[in-house]
């Protein structure tokens, strides 16, 4: 199964509300993976409250997606960040080539001929 992930609004800044929607996982849930990944590193705005870039969004999805997809414990998932390993990109890449190759071997087929267009 394809992981789909939410687009990112073209924005400088995200409230944690705004995280927490993307994500789909609960404000508590965000402030708690601060504490465990140091990679997530809202600033602070005056008032105190919380604001993620972009970067921070992107490893929040990514937190989310060993943890719950890929079932990582915590101190896996850190790790699995903190190394970057290959095999992790490596997966994504496999899985984007595979619908890649998929996709212009449909269409080869429409620009061929080789199979009947909508029309027919």
């Amino acid at each position: 199964m394809m992981r789909t992930e939410p687009e990112i609004p073209d924005k400088r800044y995200f409230k944690i509300g705004d995280v927490s929607a993307l994500a789909e996982v609960e404000p508590y849930v965000l402030r708690y993976w601060e504490t465990e990944f140091p990679s997530i590193k809202p600033v602070r705005a005056r008032t105190g409250q919380r604001l993620y870039r972009k970067k921070d969004v992107e490893t929040v999805l990514k937190i989310k997606h060993l943890l719950y997809e890929k079932k990582f414990t915590i101190a896996g998932a850190r790790k699995e960040l903190q190394s970057g390993t290959e095999t992790h990109k490596r997966a994504f890449n496999d899985v984007s080539l595979e619908e890649i190759k998929s996709e212009l071997r449909s269409i080869k087929k429409i620009l061929t001929g080789s199979c009947p267009t909508p029309s027919e």
